[in-house]
């Protein structure tokens, strides 16, 4: 099994289960996230996903040994290769290398990551919303030394997180980025000790969980469909987008203001 799911309350962790490879993805490992997450999306008794990587090891990419032994250039698998590229028709997306980096999802995923989340890896750590990095972890673009490029977001997310001279300098030079300074630049969004990611990961997912969740995936959504506009293009698609979020949760939240909760700054209904 490639990939491992566990559930507490509305939470749900994707586990990738190929220690052995450092969980490294082939294409059935790739599949599984896909499915996984697609599955996450679609359920309504979830709010919020972890991805995490079993033992010291969030992602080392894609598995390069299955890559060569497949020999994705000949023409036997030629159609393997083509079922990965965009459709000319329009048609769906299909998935990433490795699995979920093209997807939009609907609810917001946390990165747990413990050790190396390299090419491949650093890419699938960037597709999350967030990431918790422990101290010993690192990103890098270690696919530059084997002369591949990066196809899951890399050259997309990478700028717009921490903007494009920093992104080329890490893209070119391919160098390890320790935990610490990806905290620096924003590369992640939390920094813990050693073997707590997946625990804060999954902390901070029950929080978000614990909230209104139809104006909260609207807040997300205008976020990543913002980038780009023009400001004043980007405030009238917040406010088309937050249309109908007062009926849906805002004024029962109002009346509950109104009738006291919240007063004094007690917020315990939320933690």
């Amino acid at each position: 099994m490639t990939v491992r799911i566990e559930r507490d309350g509305r939470v749900l962790t994707v586990i990738q289960s190929r220690p052995e490879v450092r969980n490294a993805v082939d294409p059935e490992h790739a599949d599984a996230l896909q499915e996984a997450f697609l599955n996450f999306d679609a359920d309504d008794t979830a709010d919020v996903a972890v991805l995490c990587g079993e033992g010291d090891v969030f992602c080392a990419g894609v598995d390069l040994k299955s890559l060569a032994a497949r020999g994705i250039a000949t023409p036997e698998n030629r159609a393997t290769h083509r079922s990965l590229e965009f459709p000319k028709d329009g048609g769906p997306i299909p998935r990433g290398s490795v699995g979920p980096s093209r997807l939009q999802l609907s609810k917001p995923v946390i990165a747990a990551i413990e050790g190396p989340a390299v090419a491949g890896g650093m890419e699938l750590a960037l597709w999350a919303d967030c990431r918790v990095m422990a101290e010993g972890s690192y990103m890098g673009t270690f696919n530059r030394r084997w002369g591949i490029a990066l196809t899951d977001g890399g050259t997309v997310r990478l700028p717009r997180l921490v903007g494009r001279g920093r992104a080329l300098e890490l893209i070119m030079t391919a160098r390890k980025v320790d935990a610490e300074e990806c905290y620096r630049i924003g590369l992640c969004e939390m920094l813990v000790p050693k073997g707590k990611a997946r625990q804060a990961a999954e902390e901070m997912a029950q929080r978000i969980s614990k909230f209104p969740q139809v104006s909260l995936r609207v807040d997300r959504r205008t976020v990543y469909q913002q980038e780009g506009l023009p400001v004043l293009a980007a405030l009238e698609l917040e406010w088309n987008n937050s249309a109908g979020t007062f009926k849906a949760e805002g004024a029962a939240g109002a009346a509950r203001f109104a009738k006291g909760a919240g007063r004094h700054g007690d917020f315990s209904d939320f933690d």
